[in-house]
């Protein structure tokens, strides 16, 4: 069992994501904005983290820079959400900044499951 990070503000996305993940056996942490993901991987570092791109207070290009630049968060492995516009500059950005994974919202739950899981030890998959 992995235990990941969910960073989004919208309330929707984070309740889907989290039923996902929770049925592939996953312990699952919500964070709304970029301060709480970064004070949440403070308490306890994630296996992965699904970052939204666009939060308040700090924003997900911000929280991959800083996990990136720390030597303790620089390898845990991120999953971007961006949303489909401008979903590809979004992106670039991202993946520039270090994350691991990119998944566009409206996303397919197969394809956030596998682009989440493949970046995952396999022991911790199930």
């Amino acid at each position: 069992m992995a235990h990941i990070l969910v960073v989004d503000d919208e309330p929707e996305i984070t309740r889907m994501v989290t039923k996902i993940m929770e049925s592939r056996g996953h312990r699952i942490t919500v964070a709304t904005d970029g301060q709480e993901a970064l004070a949440a991987i403070a308490r306890e570092v994630p296996d992965v983290v699904i970052l939204d791109l666009h939060l308040p207070k700090i924003d997900g290009f911000e929280v991959c820079r800083r996990l990136k630049a720390n030597p303790s968060t620089t390898n845990i492995p991120i999953v971007m959400l961006t949303a489909a516009y401008p979903g590809i500059e979004d992106a670039n950005r991202g993946l520039e900044l270090g994350a691991d994974e990119y998944v566009v919202k409206p996303f397919l739950s197969e394809v956030l499951v596998h682009n989440v899981e493949r970046l995952l030890p396999e022991a911790n998959c199930s």
